[in-house]
Order: C-alpha cells, then sequence, then structure tokens
C-alpha cells in the first residue's frame, strides 16, 4: 500500500482497527497513520515539517510535555537560580552541571518529582544531558548554531556530497532554525558579554585565535533586555532549564511550521519502547503514556507505514538495540548500538586576576569560541561559556570541544531492558588531556590557574563525567545506507544525533539538522511514490 492510499485512508485523521490475533483474540486496538516520527528533537522537527508538507499524514509521538502553559508563577520555564519541579525529569534533587560553587552545595535545590525539561542520563562512567519536551534538546541548550568546518565534517563523513551539504541543507538549516549572530558593536560595549571579552583578551595573549559563533537566540530581543523594553530571560540566567523569552527552539520554528501544515499531530507524554513489524510490512509501535507522577497510565499500540526515529542518540540507539537484542528486529545490523562519543566534551574554569572581570551580569547565550582546532596536535574548540551567578566572581568557564577518537557501545541489559554504555574513564582522560593542553598554554600566558570548587568536593578541575552531545549509535553508513535508511528493514529512517560518529568539533545541533533535511529530500523523492 502506497503512501499516497495510505494517507488518503487516514485523510480524517488517524484509523483505529482492531487487529483479529490467529487465536481470535482481540489485542488492544492500533492507532494507525501513514508516517510515525518518534521524538520532537532536531531530527524528528525536520522529518516531521517536510512529510506535513509533503501532504503525509504524520504522528509525533514525544515523551516529555508541551512547554506552552505557564505554572503558578505566571511562567512556562523555571529560573536557573531557582529551580523547581519543572527543572528535572522526575528528579528529587536538580543535577546542574556546576556542582559546586567554593566548593559550598549552593547550586542544586531539592524539587519534587516532575516531568520538567532536563534530564542527565547516568550510565557507569558518564551522563548525558537531553532535553524533556515539545523541542527536545533545543529547549535546554545554549543555542550555539555552529556549522562544522567544512574539512572535518568531510573527514567523519566520507560518503556523504560536502558541496551539497554546504551549498543546500546547511543553509536549508540554518534558514529554518532563525539562526542570527550578535551585533559586534553591542557586544563591545554590553557588560553582559565583558565575561566573553576577557577570555577573548587572555586566548589572544596566548596567541590564539578566536571567532563569533551564531545562535538561535534573537540578538534583537536581547538588545532590547538589555535596554530595559523587553523582559528579561537570557539576561535573568535562563538557560538550561528553558528560555521564556528570545529562544528559537523548535517548538517555535520546525514544529509551528509541522503544525501548520495541519498534517501532523503531536502526542505528548508518550514513551516509544517497542518496534516490531507486522507480516505486510508495515511497522507497529509500543507507547507507554505516563502521568505528571511518572505512572504509565494507558499502553497504547501504534502502526505506520514509514517509521523515522529521532529520539537522539540516546533513544534511537535504545529502541535499535534493544529490538535487536530481543529478537523483535532480528537483522538490524551489528553496528547498530556502536560508534559513540561525547563530541569531545570537557567542562573547565579558570580563575582570573582581581583586575579581570568578567562582570555580575552576564548572558547566558554564548557567542564566541577558541578556535584552536587547526592545530593538528591538539585539536580543540573551547566556548567561552557563562557563569551568571549575579555577582563578580572572577571565573572564566568553558566547553572544550576536543578531537578524542575514543568510540564506546551501548549493549542490551536482559535484566533492566535498558542499555549500558561501554564509555570508561580511561575514553575520558583523553579529552581532558587535550583540554589541558590548551589551558595550560593560557594559564601560563596569563599567570592564571584552574578553578578547583566548581565539579564537587574533590578538588576536580575537569568536568569529563558529562556530555551535553551525545553523538552515534546508528552511524550514517554503518547501521544505515547513505541516508539514514536503517539497514534490513525498508521504511525505518533515523534522522537524528545517532548518525554522527562520535564527533562532529563544535555542536551538533546544525550538523543534525542539516543531515535530517538531506535525508527527508530523498526519501520523500524516491521511497514515498503511490
Amino acid at each position: 500500500m502506497g503512501m499516497v492510499a495510505l494517507q488518503t485512508a487516514a485523510a480524517s485523521g488517524l484509523t483505529r482497527i482492531g487487529l483479529q490475533t490467529a487465536s481470535g483474540a482481540e489485542p488492544a486496538a492500533v492507532d494507525n497513520a501513514p508516517a510515525i516520527v518518534v521524538g520532537s528533537g532536531y531530527g524528528g522537527a525536520v522529518a516531521a515539517l517536510r512529510l506535513g508538507q509533503a501532504g503525509i499524514r504524520t504522528l509525533v509521538l514525544e515523551m516529555g510535555r508541551a512547554w506552552n502553559t505557564p505554572g503558578a508563577d505566571g511562567k512556562v520555564f523555571c529560573s536557573t537560580s531557582a529551580p523547581d519541579q519543572r527543572s528535572m525529569w522526575f528528579r528529587t534533587r536538580t543535577e546542574a552541571p556546576l556542582a559546586t560553587f567554593l566548593w559550598l552545595d549552593v547550586v542544586n535545590r531539592d524539587i519534587s518529582a516532575y516531568p520538567g525539561v532536563l534530564d542527565r542520563v547516568h550510565f557507569d562512567a558518564m551522563s548525558v544531558y537531553v532535553g524533556r519536551g515539545v523541542g527536545g534538546g533545543s529547549l535546554v541548550n545554549g543555542g550555539m548554531a555552529v556549522t562544522p568546518l567544512k574539512a572535518y565534517f568531510a573527514e567523519q563523513f566520507p560518503t556523504v556530497d560536502s558541496a551539497e551539504m554546504y551549498g543546500t541543507y546547511f543553509p536549508r538549516a540554518r534558514s529554518m532554525l532563525g539562526v542570527n549572530t550578535v551585533d559586534p558593536a553591542w557586544f563591545e560595549s554590553t557588560e553582559w558579554y565583558r565575561f566573553t571579552r576577557i577570555s577573548r583578551a587572555h586566548a589572544q595573549k596566548t596567541g590564539l585565535k578566536t571567532t563569533f559563533v551564531p545562535n538561535v537566540y534573537d540578538f534583537g530581543y536581547m538588545q532590547r533586555e538589555a535596554a530595559g523594553t523587553a523582559t528579561k530571560s537570557a539576561l535573568a540566567g535562563e538557560v538550561i532549564y528553558g528560555n521564556n523569552h528570545g529562544k528559537r527552539s523548535l517548538d517555535k520554528t520546525y514544529l509551528a511550521s509541522a503544525l501548520g501544515t495541519g498534517n501532523v499531530t503531536i502526542h505528548t507524554m508518550e514513551k516509544v519502547r517497542a518496534i516490531s513489524r507486522a507480516a505486510d510490512g508495515s511497522w507497529l509501535l509500543t507507547a507507554d503514556r505516563i502521568d505528571t507522577t511518572g505512572t504509565v497510565v494507558e499502553t497504547k499500540q501504534y502502526g505506520c507505514a514509514y517509521l523515522f526515529l529521532g529520539g537522539g542518540s540516546l533513544g534511537t540507539t535504545e529502541l535499535l538495540v534493544r529490538a535487536r537484542e530481543t529478537g523483535t528486529l532480528p537483522a538490524l545490523d551489528a553496528s547498530v548500538g556502536a560508534g559513540w562519543g561525547t563530541n569531545g566534551n570537557v567542562m573547565l574554569g579558570r580563575a582570573n586576576h582581581l583586575w579581570d572581570t568578567v562582570g555580575a551580569n552576564q548572558s547566558t547565550m554564548p557567542v564566541m569560541g577558541i578556535d584552536d582546532w587547526a592545530n593538528t596536535a591538539n585539536p580543540v574548540f573551547a566556548e567561552i561559556a557563562p557563569l551568571p551567578t549575579g555577582l563578580e566572581h572572577w571565573v572564566s568557564l568553558y566547553l572544550a570541544i576536543t578531537k578524542n577518537p575514543s568510540r564506546a557501545s551501548f549493549s542490551y541489559d536482559s535484566g533492566t531492558g535498558g542499555v549500558r554504555l561501554g564509555w570508561t574513564a580511561a575514553h575520558s582522560a583523553v579529552s581532558v588531556a587535550m583540554a589541558k593542553k590548551l589551558f595550560d598554554r593560557i594559564n601560563s600566558a596569563n599567570s592564571t590557574i584552574y578553578r578547583y570548587d566548581l565539579f564537587g568536593s574533590s578538588n576536580k578541575v575537569f568536568a569529563d563525567d558529562f556530555t551535553y552531545h551525545p553523538l552515534g549509535g546508528c552511524v550514517l553508513g554503518k547501521a544505515t545506507d547513505n541516508y539514514g535508511r536503517v539497514k534490513g528493514y525498508p521504511r525505518l529512517y533515523v534522522t537524528d544525533g545517532s548518525l554522527v560518529p562520535g564527533s562532529i568539533g563544535v555542536n551538533p545541533f546544525v550538523t543534525i539538522t542539516a543531515l535530517a533535511e538531506r535525508t527527508m529530500a530523498r526519501v520523500l523523492a524516491e521511497d514515498t511514490a503511490p
């Protein structure tokens, strides 16, 4: 049954049918749609929009909630400095990346369990920050919309036409995402980016290059915040638990456009936990619907002809590893689960001299990086990160992205039904050594030292046990063909960060979006004819 025929059959909405089993017993009814997208992050949002524009009825299943209803305080999201239940995904205490300040446990707060917007998923030697909600990671990231160095993209994706990516799909992604750049004159004069200018000066004294980085935060709005004519968001410390204003997250860009087609429906608080294939080749999904206490209130069955996985590096990989190891999709390639990396993430802080003030007022949106990626002996791109506390603290904070070649694999844990990650402390140590080489140079040139008080009580200088940039698990051209079609299973696609082989050298969401655009253009041209 072709896509058009299915679309016509479901023109009035999702069809609900009962399937008779061989024994005559009737299982739960199945909601059918021509296309289903799992997840509403970057890859899922691109798939939903392009399917909707093609006139194809599409259902998006998102495990988080829609962040569009104000709480009792009149705000959709809580602030970073005063987090409440909205901050984290079913936690009783927040788990911010900076654990301490002056070794004091003053950063995190006790909260009540709730489907909050940020999750920290823990594995044996690595934890991963992910966004939960309609818009996925776009709700909680720093908005840094970086296109990778063309040579490194080509190195990581040797089978992808780089000229086409940089001529067509990267520009398409940036346009849809609402990428813009800070006004250089305003940047040089505003108190809100003094912290960046200080780090730039220290980098320049070391002989290092800095570069401006685009963002999806509306810099026109930010300038109005600074002028006092708009409600503060980035200038009110909002970032990891969501921005109430100014941020062009996916719910305001791709997903808003997808819903605008009239062909896309989003179901929230529904987590897909199993995928199988029906006898006719269509897809069957099992999803648990939860309430705000995390209780499963309904288990639902879905069917579709075309299935797009956009659950992120963790979500998509777990679904496929589970399907292969439990036998529901036994022909999945052996490389499913492999090729995972942290994008070389390491966070660190430096202690500045008393005369090098970073400013009590700091924007939460980074706009500059130290670019030493061309240093073939030690390639590092380091974001100059904010640390907005509302007081002068003389700290320069960084998220270093290193060219760490270490990769790990996910394996199925039959005891829990989940997955384990084979990443080790030794893998992280590679990133630390690379970051240390760069920042030892900066400290030496500026007679400064590291901060030892930010990442717990053990005098830890380099935070190497978490990543913001989980990549890999279903690597393009290995677990899939060259366009994200999953090997062995027609009409099953991956559109998210699991396609990226562990490293891209910069914040990855523009790359993920552009690759998804490339996949959707090919799929709609080749796979969905009637």
